[in-house]
């Protein structure tokens, strides 16, 4: 019980077999773990002790577990909560999530996902306690990020840490990942937090005026310089500076970047007297600055004096569950601005956001929720809304060349069953369970044992086959 020093959790379970594995995933953890058979003994229990975190079922047999979630949003000091769920009900744990869930864990899971959002929620948890006047909405995730995958747990640990020191960050990922979410959070979390944060785009700027920008300019400096005016630098005194794609940054003026990152002193365009400024650097790209430094277009010297705190942001298509959670957060925005019924999406629009790759990442996503909210109204987004590129390909990573052919894709193992397999007499019947075993075994064979891969050719999601796979292995054990 809570009180032993450990972090108390509160187990909200009512399948026997369930709360033994997942004693058994957190046996050398420390976690204080207390179950709670039905939704009644979940309230007696959140009412007589303070719990730190708690792992809700949602489908329990005397209520509802929303009503728990609903019962301890917006409460002071409430536990955070992670919402525990079947494949076909994400839908419903992305909307727990608008309700103040930190993270759902879609069953079957493994003791690694399991430790991993226990941990995730105590960060939250103490992240939250210590920013009391954050917005009720800034304290369901870590500033403005969606999301509790753990690449992102990763990122969100890595900006806490750095946060109080002046030390420069180094922010790489893809175009549309949140780079600049990151440096915001950077500052945001920072003792500098009061003070102001100047972005620079360094592609963004012609050649000629960049320098013009970061460093200001004196009157007559060139040609419609009609008066003094202060650059980037000296409007960030005091808080952060944040200098977007840098690699794209001209060579002479990364010459002027390194003795201001040294110094922290510069000169305006024209002007021969040196300031002083009190700044924190934070830099960003979407290139491999190492490559940029190897072909001579970035100094080494200034990547080595920026590169001191390096933050990789991970790509859409790495971050899992993610993807619907950031995806419910544009639909119940977009659906507002735009006066629509949306609410949620369908397993089959889920499905093909969850396999698709999403190459322009986080924007593309915006991109394509926004459209389905300007061109249709329905209920909730259906697989035919979707655009054809997330619907009808680009959903399983590439192998090599020398890969043995895997199965066309279909829309289900019903499907990939009645295509494969043709049934020609009475004699060639065989229970269709016999049939999809035999379907998925062989595609899981034929993916060399990637089942990620396997469940995306087949048109059903990693959690089935896994779910299915626990099923035979229970059954061949009895």
């Amino acid at each position: 019980m809570p009180g032993s020093g450990k972090t108390s959790v509160l187990l909200v379970e009512d399948s026997p077999s369930l709360v033994r594995a997942y004693k058994h995933y957190l046996a050398d953890e420390p976690f204080d773990l207390t179950v709670a058979e039905t939704g009644q003994q979940a309230v007696d229990a959140l009412a007589a002790h303070d719990f730190e975190v708690v792992l809700l079922d949602l489908r329990l047999p005397d209520m509802d577990g929303m009503e728990i979630l609903e019962s301890l949003h917006g409460k002071d000091d409430s536990p955070e909560v992670v919402v525990i769920t079947a494949h076909g009900s994400i839908n419903i744990a992305v909307e727990a999530m608008r309700l103040g869930a930190f993270d759902f864990l879609v069953k079957p899971f493994n003791n690694e996902r399991l430790i991993t959002a226990l941990r995730g929620a105590l960060d939250a948890r103490a992240s939250r306690s210590t920013q009391t006047d954050e917005t009720d909405e800034a304290l369901q995730g870590f500033h403005s990020f969606v999301g509790a995958s753990p690449a992102m747990q990763q990122v969100y640990k890595t900006i806490r840490m750095a946060a109080g020191s002046k030390a420069t960050v180094f922010i790489v990922g893809e175009s549309g990942t949140g780079k600049e979410l990151a440096a915001e959070a950077v500052h945001a979390s920072s003792p500098r937090a009061k003070g102001p944060m100047v972005a620079i785009n360094c592609a963004a700027i012609p050649k000629g005026l960049i320098e013009s920008e970061i460093f200001g300019h004196v009157r007559g400096a060139f040609t419609g310089a009609v008066q003094d005016r202060d650059g980037a630098a000296a409007r960030a005194h005091g808080g952060t500076l944040f200098l977007d794609e840098i690699c794209e940054m001209d060579l002479d003026l990364q010459t002027k970047l390194l003795r201001f990152v040294q110094t922290g002193s510069f000169e305006r365009v024209g002007d021969s007297r040196s300031r002083s400024v009190d700044v924190r650097f934070v830099c960003a790209t979407n290139k491999d600055p190492m490559k940029a430094v190897q072909e001579g277009r970035f100094r080494e010297d200034l990547f080595y004096r920026l590169h001191v705190i390096p933050v990789q942001m991970p790509p859409l298509r790495d971050r899992g569950d993610d993807i619907l959670m950031i995806a419910g957060r544009f639909l119940s925005l977009y659906a507002r601005e735009e006066k629509k019924s949306f609410s949620r999406f369908s397993p089959e629009a889920a499905q093909a956001m969850m396999t698709y790759r999403w190459p322009g990442n986080i924007r593309e996503l915006q991109n394509v929720v926004r459209s389905i909210t300007v061109l249709y109204d329905a209920e909730f987004v259906s697989l035919d809304m979707l655009p054809p590129n997330v619907t009808g390909g680009m959903v399983a990573r590439p192998e090599p060349a020398a890969a043995p052919a895997a199965p066309v894709a279909s829309n289900s193992v019903a499907q990939f069953i009645a295509e494969e397999r043709t049934v020609r007499t009475e004699a060639d019947i065989r229970p269709l369970e016999d049939v999809e075993r035999e379907a998925i075994e062989d595609a899981i064979d034929i993916c060399k044992g990637n089942i990620a891969k396997a469940a995306s050719l087949l048109g059903v999601s990693p959690s089935t086959i896994y779910r299915k796979k626990q099923t035979w292995d229970a059954r061949e054990a009895s």
